[in-house]
């Protein structure tokens, strides 16, 4: 039986893009995944999701990221977006079973609104539930290798802006550096997410 697993990494930052995963895995190596510690990457530090990140590629059957950037998530919101990625993602590796970690309270909304979009290929199972990287190794894989790119990708963008924290709206770093970049530019970078209410906040301020 193939199992799929759902998750993604960026819901919260202000900077950078918003990174899901979908890891397709055998029944059979659910256990060597936990044998291996794969769980939600949250709990667990850079170097431990970079190693684990080698051996999710070893026990995967396959997997795939998918990239969505601060303009696609201004033009049409994160919930949407996951939405639209997780179909893709199912469509992609056609699973007997999918796990997708919820972004919404109301889980069972979102698992009619998945089922109604796969539409003939309603006799997948589908287990949709709230904090699903924490219950289900296969998620907590997903978790951790879209964890482990979006981490990258801000790694890339530190590499041309300089010091810009975690882009997280609670990390002084962050907000430090997008006061700065308004004032030296008069706007934000490209790399911001430009609806969040961070950014008004941050020009109510400052004029």
């Amino acid at each position: 039986m193939l199992i799929l697993g759902i998750d993604e990494a960026g819901r919260g930052p202000v900077i950078g893009p918003l990174v899901i995963c979908g890891v397709l895995i055998r029944q059979a190596c659910l256990a060597e995944l936990i044998k291996k510690g794969v769980r939600d990457s949250k709990s667990l530090v850079s170097s431990r999701r970079l190693k684990l990140k080698k051996e999710i590629e070893l026990l995967a059957q396959d997997y795939e990221l998918i990239i969505i950037s601060p303009q696609q998530i201004d033009k049409k919101g994160l919930n949407d977006l996951e939405l639209e990625s997780t179909i893709t993602l199912i469509r992609r590796f056609h699973p007997h079973r999918v796990y997708v970690d919820a972004p919404t309270r109301n889980c069972n909304s979102y698992k009619e609104k998945i089922r109604e979009l796969l539409g003939s290929e309603t006799k997948i199972e589908l287990v949709v539930e709230n904090f699903a990287d924490q219950n289900y190794p296969v998620v907590g894989a997903a978790s951790i290798l879209a964890k482990v790119e979006r981490d990258r990708r801000i790694s890339k963008l530190k590499e041309r802006y300089g010091s810009l924290g975690s882009g997280y709206p609670s990390d002084h770093q962050t907000i430090n550096f997008l006061r700065e970049y308004l004032r030296q530019h008069k706007g934000f970078p490209p790399i911001v997410r430009k609806r969040w209410k961070t950014l008004k906040r941050i020009l109510e301020q400052e004029f």
